[in-house]
């Protein structure tokens, strides 16, 4: 808590109405420590508290949920987030899941929600397969491994592959900056290993 509470005494000196809106008006400063260890987990700095403490001020008000709380931050911080990982250029290249799996995995997370089974392990077998594959072939062409996502199913997804494929960085939809050329060099389906196009066959 001491090294927050340091960020928010920093923020402060520039903005005080800010700080003393968010912590302890809105959200606990526990809250707060935890949606910046999830941005950090992840690899996403936090010097721009400036953006974290506004955004966490006007979604706190709706949610105290650290998860929801981290993905509205995330939006937010969407810009510095792709250009950390794919630097300034125009274009990202994305791994994608085909629609029917991520649907299948969003009923499968709300079904672990509710206490009722996950999704069928040979199906997250075969896709965390393809994703391995598919980064090492990025990785290989000097390309940042990036999976583009539907927001409802980012978090788990990152979760799922953050220790066993760490150079696989998780986006979702709304986190990509309307500037940024989206070109797809890989679509993961539900029933082979690889589906999907090759790099430099993408459709952008």
């Amino acid at each position: 808590h001491e090294e927050v509470q340091q960020l928010l005494d920093v923020l402060a000196k520039n903005a005080p109405k800010l700080v003393e809106d968010l912590v302890p008006k809105t959200l606990s400063i526990g809250i707060v420590l935890k949606v910046l260890q999830n941005l950090l987990e992840e690899r996403i700095p936090v010097k721009d508290m400036r953006t974290i403490a506004e955004t966490l001020a006007e979604a706190g008000a709706r949610s105290q949920e650290p998860g929801a709380l981290t993905a509205a931050v995330r939006v937010s911080l969407g810009r510095s987030i792709v250009q950390h990982i794919n630097g300034m250029g125009p274009e990202l290249q994305v791994i994608t899941l085909d629609p029917s799996l991520e649907q299948i995995l969003q009923t499968s997370i709300q079904a672990i929600s509710e206490g009722g089974a996950g999704i069928e392990p040979g199906l997250a077998e075969r896709m965390h397969q393809s994703l391995a594959e598919s980064t090492q072939r990025q990785e290989s062409a000097g390309q940042p491994s990036i999976l583009l996502v539907t927001p409802a199913i980012r978090a788990w997804l990152a979760r799922l592959v953050r220790h066993s494929i760490p150079m696989l960085q998780v986006l979702a939809y709304n986190e990509i900056p309307d500037n940024k050329q989206i070109k797809v060099v890989a679509n993961i389906g539900t029933d082979v290993p690889s589906l999907g196009a090759q790099p430099g066959n993408a459709a952008a």
